[in-house]
């Protein structure tokens, strides 16, 4: 598979540490940031693939960022973290345009494979558009 790039996002400082560490070791190009706000400035200046999003944040929550992430860059794929069972805002973020969502705690090998599958979307979207 081509590289491609992650970014996590993500209030839990310890979580995001660990899951950005984990990810490098599996050859991820992976970066995170603390905040809804700060991922909307981080993918302005940063090509990105896949965002991985924490539900629930101070300030601009998940749902918030969802939104904006896909109205400005409507082909990035966004997978949607949450630790609270809420179907009602897994539904919410699906019909927004998120490509899955994971509940934490999460197996790191079931977000990696999650990531990829969002990636291999991507570029399938991509080589679309291209081809027109």
């Amino acid at each position: 598979m081509d590289p491609f790039n992650v970014l996590f996002v993500d209030d839990e400082i310890e979580f995001l540490e660990t899951l950005l560490k984990r990810m490098k070791k599996r050859d991820l190009q992976a970066s995170g940031v603390k905040s809804g706000e700060q991922a909307l400035e981080f993918l302005d200046q940063n090509r990105v693939d896949v965002v991985v999003l924490d539900v629930k944040m101070p300030g601009m929550d998940g749902i918030q960022a969802l939104r904006e992430i896909k109205k400005l860059h409507p082909l990035i794929e966004v997978v949607m973290l949450t630790g609270h069972a809420s179907v009602e805002v897994a539904i919410q973020g699906m019909e927004l345009g998120a490509f899955d969502y994971l509940m934490k705690p999460v197996d790191i090998d079931d977000l990696l494979y999650k990531v990829q599958d969002a990636y291999k979307k991507k570029a399938i979207h991509q080589k679309k558009i291209l081809r027109r």
